[in-house]
């Protein structure tokens, strides 16, 4: 298929007490990532039975598009903020939709 977009699940796991900590700097990353050209999605979810555990659900028009994201001060910024706030590195995969 050509033309697919990519998806990107970002799961992050806040320390117990650095959960509001982790949540602002995620939430930083909303505005200026909306901006960036190329991104169709990106919403940040919080479970509701489990406050530590964050997910960003995101949807880019082309691998180039999400790397040059990747790549971006916001989110470098971000990225340097998360030592001591998560309990380990965040799980981010990407995936092509099939169904």
């Amino acid at each position: 298929m050509t033309n697919q977009t990519i998806r990107v699940v970002a799961h992050f796991i806040a320390s117990p007490n650095k959960v509001e900590e982790l949540k602002a700097v995620l939430l930083e990353l909303i505005e200026p990532t909306r901006q960036e050209v190329g991104a169709i999605k990106y919403e940040l979810l919080q479970n509701q039975s489990d406050p530590t555990d964050f997910t960003f659900i995101e949807e880019w028009t082309s691998d180039q598009t999400l790397n040059t994201h990747l790549d971006s001060p916001h989110l470098q910024a971000a990225v340097a903020k998360l030592e001591g706030l998560v309990t380990a590195a965040p799980d981010v995969r990407r995936y092509h939709l099939l169904a």
